[in-house]
């Protein structure tokens, strides 16, 4: 494992190295996604890197589509290179999930894993494109139209990228899951095949798909419930920061104090793997 551990630092270090360059991650983020990689790589080896990256790519890709329009949203309190927190909050659970693999090589981790990360890859494709369509975003709880990129606001077209993000995430899950490496007693990696039945494959698409949207929906539940609304008294505008961007301090209008987007973040990625975990269960026992 300490072979694959330094294989999987150099992978992570070269892959942060890049996304701290092209600004999608910031110092600290590029140093907890060091970490993250590291851990996923080493322990869970490529089935689970490939699943991180199918995460992480693809989402540096399309924040950096409609750049000029997104930087509005910095005013908010979103958009911007990804910090430590933030790197956190959508791979911390899924993390997790690998450092399990330690004590047993039971498959649910790795479903489970995959459900964290199809959630938040669900989430963030939902933003991304979702902050680029036309007309205002409308409140998932009121459907009134709210500003763009606050919390809780969905459109057609997001809600059709949290769709293709969750099943993006189910696919590679089926093609890379039902075969993965696992470590031996003695720390030797060995290849554990899960692919009892025909439909395995099926099964683990399905369930991670329906995870990664369920995730990414309970996203846009708890950013317009518990998740703080702010307001700047300057600059007469709704944010989801203190202090807002202008540097004014904000007065909290709704939401429980402390929660903010990255608490969402890892309470939907935790939620996706719930479900994940959940679904697992009850297949077993229908079988």
């Amino acid at each position: 494992m300490i072979a694959t551990c330094i294989i999987g630092l150099i992978a992570a270090s070269l892959i942060a190295g890049i996304g701290y360059r092209a600004h999608a991650l910031s110092r600290s983020g590029a140093i907890a996604a060091v970490v993250v990689g590291t851990i996923t790589f080493g322990i869970g080896w490529l089935p689970y890197a490939i699943v991180l990256l199918a995460f992480f790519v693809p989402s540096v890709v399309l924040s950096r589509i409609g750049r000029a329009q997104k930087k509005r949203l910095i005013d908010i309190g979103k958009g911007g290179a990804r910090d430590a927190w933030q790197v956190l909050a959508n791979g911390g659970v899924a993390t997790l999930c690998v450092l399990y693999l330690l004590w047993d090589d039971w498959f649910g981790p790795a479903l489970v894993f995959a459900g964290a990360y199809a959630a938040a890859t669900a989430d963030t494709w939902a933003t991304e494109i979702g902050t680029l369509a036309r007309g205002k975003p409308r409140s998932i709880l009121t459907g009134r139209p709210i500003a763009t990129g606050l919390s809780g606001g969905v459109t057609f077209a997001g809600m059709l990228a949290q769709a293709a993000g969750a099943l993006w995430i189910g696919l590679i899950a089926a093609a890379c899951m039902p075969v993965f490496w696992t470590l031996d007693h003695e720390g030797f990696f060995r290849i554990t095949a899960f692919a009892a039945k025909p439909r395995f494959g099926i099964e683990v698409l399905l369930l991670v798909t329906i995870a990664g949207f369920v995730g990414a929906l309970a996203d846009s539940v708890a950013g317009a419930t518990i998740q703080e609304l702010r307001s700047c008294p300057k600059c007469d505008r709704t944010c989801e920061t203190d202090p807002h961007a202008c540097g004014t301090a904000t007065q909290r209008v709704r939401g429980i104090r402390g929660v903010n987007n990255d608490v969402v973040n890892f309470f939907a990625t935790a939620v996706g793997a719930l479900v994940a975990g959940g679904l697992l269960t009850v297949l077993r026992q229908l079988d």
